[in-house]
């Protein structure tokens, strides 16, 4: 059964940076997409990022578009996401998430689904002003 467990939330001040890590076993890891979902308070849970089993082909949600940068090592099992710039709004549990063979898109963009093949328990990060 895969599992996949994150790593690296804290609370930093808004422009700094932080680097989530999200370590996967119980799976062949380079079949697989991988992505990035964060949960606010109160909101819904959303998509982040995903990338490609190969980590040629990344996507990003409008709102961390040049400021999140995802990538993968697949002899590590392990995926991160570079975080830069952080703002108050990125503020949230994030969650690492096997998605299945790619990332779903349509004409170029990402199309996450909550419909994954495995969640993490989510690491907190707290952006304060």
């Amino acid at each position: 059964q895969a599992q996949v467990e994150e790593s690296g939330g804290d609370l930093v001040q808004a422009g700094g940076s932080l680097r989530l890590s999200c370590t996967a076993s119980g799976l062949r890891f380079d079949d697989y997409a991988m992505a990035w979902f964060r949960q606010a308070p109160g909101k819904e849970r959303e998509g982040v990022s995903c990338i490609s089993w190969s980590g040629k082909t990344t996507y990003y949600t409008d709102a961390v578009k040049g400021r999140f940068t995802i990538s993968r090592d697949n002899a590590k099992n392990t995926m991160y996401l570079q975080m830069n710039n952080l703002k108050s709004d990125d503020t949230a549990t994030y969650y690492c998430a096997v998605v299945g063979g790619t990332c779903r898109a349509s004409h170029g963009v990402w199309t996450p689904s909550l419909e994954v093949r495995s969640w993490g328990q989510g690491t907190q990060v707290t952006v304060s002003l």
